[in-house]
């Protein structure tokens, strides 16, 4: 599938790091290094944009080694970019760790993936079918 985009920053487009990969790195495209302090969050530019083909989403993900080793993640995960959003790609990252922690430009940090979905149309029904789960949720299941 070809992609168009548009690169203001002066990073390298994102790219699979292995041939089996599902996400793509995002970088932070910045003027200045962003200070997070515990709990803040802040909205970290990429300098992309991009024109998805009607009936495919980006998903933007958290990257599991900032996240385990650093506590920052993505705040909307997955945040989706609509086929016919046309704006900067921006990633919303929050620092759960107890420490401060510095976003420098060229850091990678968040995941895009690009996957099909579909769009559902409602039918409207008095009643639903019955299953063996019925309303059970939220642990119903088990823990094993």
């Amino acid at each position: 599938m070809k992609i168009r985009i548009v690169n203001n920053s002066h990073h390298p487009l994102p790219a699979y790091e292995t041939a089996a990969s599902a996400g793509m790195d995002l970088r932070a495209y910045l003027p200045a290094a962003i200070l997070m302090k515990p709990m803040e969050r802040t909205l970290v530019p990429t300098g992309l944009f991009i024109e998805l083909p009607a009936g495919f989403e980006a998903q933007v993900r958290p990257r599991s080694g900032l996240a385990i080793k650093k506590g920052i993640t993505v705040l909307n995960t997955p945040g989706t970019i609509d086929a016919d959003y046309r704006g900067e790609i921006k990633v919303i990252l929050v620092n759960l760790s107890n420490e401060d922690y510095v976003v420098n430009d060229g850091e990678r940090i968040a995941q895009m993936i690009i996957a099909a979905h579909e769009q559902a149309e409602w039918m409207q029904v008095e009643e639903l079918e019955a299953t063996g789960r019925g309303e059970g949720g939220f642990g119903s299941t088990g823990h094993k």
